[in-house]
């Protein structure tokens, strides 16, 4: 069935520049006599030749910038390849054409539907299945009408159904008959629910369903539907009633033969050998082979002689564009002969003024680096200095007994950072388990005054990250504190934190005076830029009197 669509399409595509329709405005004939001559070379079957010719097409569209032009000639030679069983070349030059279309002209819908058709016709045919249903379900965006849309929609359902998702199959099945359909298109997806029914529970009465369609199809003189339905009922009867099913098998044959259908043919054969006595079986069996040895010699040569077109075009091509590039070469010789000294002078003044220019670049350069260099100690020290001397100072002022030895060690940390301000080396040593070294940073900022309450900081959460992240989540939470007390008066203050889809989350939360307009100074600033070292994310949501709430992620 679907075969014969394309075919259609194919043969509509190429003369629609100039067949006439009521009412419609007809699109200008191509001024491409090539290109007519692939259509009468198509016409009269000679599919080589229309091949070969609108291949040929393609290159004059090219030259002439006619965008539509190339990719109906591509979308042609494509429908071609796949209807003589070149999946993979059909395939390929259906992709070629895809970026020649332009999806805003509602004129060239109809020839991306039907590329993107093709498409999924050859995955079908690879047994990509999930390809196919990609491609089916975008030609849908260019398609309009309920029967052209419920024909795309019930060749998903069919690509289910091979995919043995019989559920999904049945609904878009059930879904395109309760719409207002005509008869030809209701009689092929009742017959496709009908046998999905079945497939689904062998238990399943399907007869009545698949006899409907039959007798639909045979009132309407249908007979390439015929062929789907004798093919069907020959499945469903084959266990239950063999003599029916030989019967439909015999049927679906004939009717092939009339079509001329090559693969319905060896499938009937098939099935005919399946069902029919000793006798005939190795009748049908001879039969079967000398058709399909035939088949595949037809097939290969054809899939061997449009690569050689293709093949032969793109060499000749290619000579082509290397005597144009030895030629161009030439005259570029001439020309740099002919105006060389003009050139050199032009150059040498170039160069002076290029020379005076880089000397002024290179101390603007020498400026930027000191003042870079100043910026860099003076984060260093706000980071890895102030914040943790105003860390021991919020500890001392909250703390009624201090340990003076803990003191010491702290302060002798903070000198041990200052010492090493110089250095590019992070602090990322860890004396102890991070989640509580953590803790006790953050712990430092509460008083009687602030209440600070948190959440999932165990040390699974943080197992398989690394010290630079840690240390980074470290300074970030250390400056939202810092900033809280100096700043924000609050006195609840809230931190959760959580590991999902590959995420740890932290969020922040405090009661205080929060910000009418949210500025960044250098400690947010500062916040912003770790994150971004970290590949995470982060968002401030603050408004006057309401308090604070940050919250941020990074990939583990």
């Amino acid at each position: 069935m679907k075969r014969l669509n394309i075919a259609i399409i194919f043969i509509v595509l190429l003369f629609s520049c100039s067949k006439k329709s009521p009412g419609i405005k007809v699109e200008k004939k191509e001024n491409n006599p090539i290109y007519d001559k692939a259509y009468q070379y198509l016409v009269e079957q000679k599919i080589d030749s229309a091949f070969f010719y609108l291949d040929k097409a393609k290159d004059l569209f090219l030259q002439q910038k006619n965008n539509l032009g190339v990719a109906k000639c591509l979308l042609n030679m494509a429908m071609i390849s796949t209807n003589n069983g070149d999946y993979f070349g059909g395939q390929e030059l259906s992709i070629n054409a895809s970026p020649f279309f332009n999806k805003r002209i509602p004129k060239e819908h109809i020839f991306i539907k039907a590329n993107l058709n093709n498409l999924g016709f050859a995955s079908e045919n690879l047994k990509d299945y999930d390809q196919a249903i990609e491609f089916y379900t975008e030609a849908l965006d260019y398609t309009t009408g309920v029967v052209p849309e419920a024909v795309l929609k019930n060749n998903i359902g069919n690509i289910y159904r091979k995919r043995k998702a019989y559920l999904k199959a049945i609904t878009i099945y059930q879904d395109i008959l309760n719409q207002s359909i005509d008869s030809e298109t209701f009689a092929k997806v009742l017959s496709n629910l009908a046998l999905t029914k079945w497939l689904q529970n062998p238990n399943y009465n399907a007869a009545p369903e698949l006899l409907r369609a039959l007798d639909i199809r045979k009132r309407n003189n249908l007979s390439l539907e015929l062929n789907a339905s004798y093919a069907h009922l020959a499945d469903y009867y084959t266990n239950i009633k063999p003599d029916s099913a030989l019967f439909y098998a015999n049927k679906r044959y004939q009717i092939a033969q009339v079509l001329n259908r090559v693969d319905d043919r060896l499938e009937g054969l098939q099935k005919l050998i399946k069902l029919s006595p000793p006798p005939a079986t190795k009748k049908y069996f001879q039969t079967y082979q000398n058709l399909s040895d035939s088949i595949q010699t037809v097939r290969s040569a054809a899939k061997n002689q449009f690569a050689v077109i293709r093949y032969n075009s793109e060499k000749n091509k290619a000579n082509f564009l290397k005597a144009q590039g030895e030629n161009i070469e030439k005259q570029k010789d001439i020309l740099v002969r002919n105006i060389g000294i003009g050139t050199l002078i032009i150059f040498l003044i170039f160069g002076y003024f290029l020379y005076l220019k880089r000397k002024k670049s290179l101390q603007q350069e020498k400026e930027i680096e000191v003042k870079r260099t100043e910026l860099k100690y003076v984060k260093k020290i706000h980071d890895r200095v102030a914040n943790r001397v105003y860390q021991v100072m919020s500890e001392v002022e909250n703390t009624n007994e201090i340990d003076k030895n803990d003191l010491a060690d702290k302060l002798d940390v903070i000198y041990k950072i200052s010492r090493d301000l110089s250095y590019d080396n992070k602090d990322n040593s860890h004396e102890e388990s991070f989640s509580v070294e953590l803790s006790k940073m953050l712990y430092a900022y509460a008083s009687e005054k602030i209440n600070i309450v948190l959440g999932g900081n165990a040390e699974k959460l943080w197992e398989g990250i690394k010290d630079d992240t840690k240390t980074e989540v470290f300074c970030i939470l250390q400056e939202l504190m810092t900033n809280m007390k100096k700043h924000s008066g609050a006195d609840m203050v809230g931190i959760d934190f959580k590991r999902e889809n590959g995420l740890v989350k932290v969020i922040y939360v405090d009661n205080g005076k929060g910000m009418e307009v949210l500025t960044f100074k250098n400690g947010l600033r500062n916040t912003e830029t770790r994150i971004e070292s970290i590949s995470g994310h982060i968002t401030f949501d603050t408004k006057p009197d309401e308090g604070l709430c940050v919250e941020f992620s990074f990939p583990i």
